[in-house]
């Protein structure tokens, strides 16, 4: 793509498998009626109140598609959207117009959603000192975006990847406790052989499990699935000796409830797996 705005390669193969997926370059339709020589201009209008994201991803789209298009963009990336609001504006070639509508529209739609949705937990914590945050459960091959999205939308990135730090969730401990080990001896293991020096979080379901891991050096504990009532006693009891993050069952009706327990993260998969879309729409004139 030859612009003076480069994008990440990650983000330029992303952009790449969504255009081979819809055929771009075989837009049989736009061949047959649109002439060659017209162009036109195409308006990226907001529908619906939220949080803009993507922005950068529906420009490359288009000149991923055709470097001559103009695309001029008159919103960033976590600005606020009210219905009506002309984020961005593509002139040129009508056909390579329409070959990339489509998915750049899904994912300025999708990742929208995502910083929309994000902004709202974000709003029900207000005030107090913890973070909202994002999981693993992404889209396949769209974990960059969706996780750079809760960004706009002012949350906090958990893991990108495996590799991004030391997790030990309840399969890890299942699979060694059939082997004969107990979760304190799990967590020695875990930071006997931590050479990276990354912290170590360990999963926990209850207060019992928690003391246990925060005895053995846990850096972190995840509260999974824990009631309120369970979650309080638990940062009561070990408040200044590990940090917390609370997982599971975590909505928009007890996200404030479970931020009052003092825990430090809060992250929540529905941020990115279960996301409604944000309504725009490309108006395309002659």
């Amino acid at each position: 793509m030859d612009t003076n705005e480069k994008i990440d390669i990650e983000t330029e193969e992303i952009i790449a498998l969504a255009l081979a997926e819809d055929r771009a370059d075989k837009d049989i339709t736009s061949k047959l009626v649109i002439p060659e020589d017209l162009n036109g201009t195409a308006t990226l209008l907001s529908k619906a109140p939220g949080i803009l994201a993507g922005i950068d991803v529906f420009r490359a789209v288009f000149l991923t598609v055709d470097t001559k298009l103009k695309i001029e963009i008159r919103m960033n990336d976590g600005a606020p959207l009210e219905p009506g609001d002309v984020a961005a504006v593509v002139s040129g070639s009508a056909r390579s117009i329409l070959r990339a509508e489509r998915a750049a529209m899904n994912f300025i739609c999708h990742l929208s959603g995502v910083a929309t949705a994000t902004s709202i937990y974000v709003k029900k914590v207000s005030g107090l000192p913890v973070k909202i945050a994002d999981t693993r459960k992404t889209g396949a091959g769209q974990r960059l975006l969706e996780k750079r999205a809760v960004a706009a939308g002012g949350g906090k990135n958990h893991r990108m990847n495996l590799a991004d730090g030391i997790l030990i969730k309840d399969n890890h401990v299942a699979v060694l406790r059939e082997a004969g080990l107990s979760l304190g001896e799990i967590v020695t293991r875990a930071k006997a052989q931590n050479k990276s020096g990354l912290k170590i979080e360990v999963e926990v379901n209850n207060l019992a499990e928690a003391v246990e891991a925060a005895g053995a050096g846990a850096d972190m504990l995840l509260l999974d699935n824990m009631s309120v009532a369970d979650m309080r006693a638990t940062v009561s009891r070990l408040r200044g000796q590990v940090r917390f993050e609370a997982s599971g069952g975590i909505n928009l009706d007890n996200v404030r409830e479970v931020a009052e327990t003092g825990v430090d993260i809060i992250s929540i998969g529905a941020l990115t797996h279960s996301v409604r879309a944000l309504d725009f729409s490309l108006e395309m004139e002659s």
